[in-house]
C-alpha cells in the first residue's frame, strides 16, 4: 500500500474562481513541471476536493486542491548514531548546526561518519520515513546553519529562492590582517586551479562569484568579517578573502602569501610567526555559517535561523582579544 507525506493544501479564492487546475498548481502552489510529473503518476498526488481529477478541469471558489507526495527513504546512505544540534523541525524541514569535521554527504570512498548517516538514523529512531535532501552545503570544515528538505516540494521552493537570490546567507570569519575597504563586494570570477583541481583560484574565465562583507571588529593581528554570499562556488569565501589578502585563519589549503614567500625580511618573519601561530590554534579554517533567512515553503513565512560561534572559534576570538582591538 502506497504511504504519503501529509497533503499540502490550497483554498481556491474568489478571484481564482473556474481557473485551470494546471494554472493553479502551476502559478499559485508552484509545483515544477518535474514534481508536477510525478504527482500525476500518483494515486493521490492531485486531488480536488479529495478527488482524482485531471489537471485540465476548472475550478471553483472554496475547491479544495491538495497534492500528495510518496514517502521515500535514503535506502543507500547507512544509519549511523552521529549527534547532531537541530535548531528547527517540522514535517517539511530540519535545520541543523553542522559542527566543524564533519562531511554533509557520503561521497566516493567515504560513505559513513556523515551528517547524513547520523539524520538518517535519527529518523529512523522516530519511525520516520524521509530522504535525505541538504538544500546547500557547507564544506566538510565549515560549521554553522544548514537546511534539509523532508520532501521534493520544500526543497524545489527553497532552491528556487537560492536561484532567485532571496536566500540570506550570513556567515562569520576570523581573517588574517585588514581588508583595505572595511566595506565592500568581492566581485572575482572563480574556478579550478589548472595546476591543484581540487583548489579555486579567481581568475578572468571563471564562474561569476559575488561576496559582499563588512568588518565587523578589527584586532591587532588579524579581523572578524561578516560575509553574505550573492552566488555559491566551491571554496568561494575562502577564496575571495585569500584574493583580498585576507585568508581565513587557519585555512591550510588557503594560506597567508608569507608562507610561500623564498626569501623573508626580519619584519616578515616577525610577521609570519604571529600568522603561523593563529593557524595553529584552531584546527580548520575560522569560517561559521551564522545566520539563514529564507521564506518557508508552505507558510510563506520569513524564517530566520542563527547559530552562535563554536567553541573554537569563540576561543579563536578570545586570543585576537588579548591584543590591541579597534571597535567600528
Amino acid at each position: 500500500m502506497t504511504s504519503y507525506y501529509s497533503p499540502i493544501t490550497y483554498i481556491i479564492p474568489p478571484e481564482e474562481d473556474d481557473f485551470l487546475l494546471k494554472t493553479i498548481l502551476h502559478k499559485r502552489m508552484d509545483v515544477s513541471r518535474k514534481l508536477l510529473s510525478r504527482l500525476k503518476q500518483t494515486e493521490q498526488g492531485i486531488t480536488l476536493n479529495g478527488e482524482r481529477v485531471y489537471i485540465s478541469v476548472h475550478v471553483k471558489a472554496g475547491d479544495t486542491v491538495q497534492i500528495r507526495m510518496e514517502t521515500e527513504t535514503s535506502d543507500d546512505i547507512l544509519p549511523q548514531p552521529i549527534p547532531f544540534e537541530i535548531l528547527f523541525e517540522d514535517e517539511h524541514l530540519l535545520v541543523v548546526n553542522k559542527a566543524a569535521g564533519i562531511i554533509v554527504h557520503p561521497t566516493h570512498g567515504h560513505y559513513t561518519d556523515t551528517l547524513a548517516n547520523g539524520v538518517v538514523y535519527y529518523w529512523a529512531q522516530k519511525n520516520e520515513r524521509f530522504r535525505f535532501r541538504p538544500v546547500h552545503r557547507l564544506d566538510q570544515e565549515t560549521s554553522g546553519v544548514l537546511v534539509i528538505a523532508k520532501n521534493p516540494y520544500s526543497h524545489q521552493h527553497i532552491s528556487e529562492q537560492m536561484i532567485a537570490g532571496t536566500v540570506d546567507k550570513r556567515y562569520a570569519a576570523f581573517v588574517h590582517g585588514v581588508p583595505a575597504e572595511l566595506s565592500g563586494d568581492i566581485d572575482g570570477p572563480i574556478d579550478r586551479d589548472p595546476e591543484e583541481p581540487h583548489r579555486r583560484i579567481v581568475t578572468p574565465d571563471g564562474y561569476p562569484s559575488l561576496t559582499r562583507y563588512e568588518v565587523k571588529q578589527v584586532y591587532s593581528a588579524g579581523s572578524r568579517v561578516e560575509l553574505k554570499l550573492e552566488s555559491g562556488r566551491t571554496h568561494q569565501i575562502r577564496v575571495h578573502m585569500t584574493s583580498i589578502g585576507c585568508p581565513l585563519i587557519g585555512d591550510s589549503m588557503y594560506r597567508h602569501e608569507l608562507y610561500n614567500l623564498p626569501e623573508l625580511t626580519s619584519t616578515q618573519s616577525e610577521q609570519l610567526e604571529t600568522v603561523a601561530a593563529l593557524d595553529a590554534s584552531i584546527p580548520r579554517q575560522a569560517l561559521h555559517a551564522v545566520r539563514l533567512t529564507f521564506k518557508h515553503p508552505v507558510l510563506l513565512q520569513e524564517m530566520i535561523f542563527e547559530a552562535p560561534l563554536p567553541p573554537d572559534m569563540a576561543a579563536l576570538e578570545k586570543i585576537l582579544e588579548q591584543g590591541p582591538t579597534a571597535d567600528l
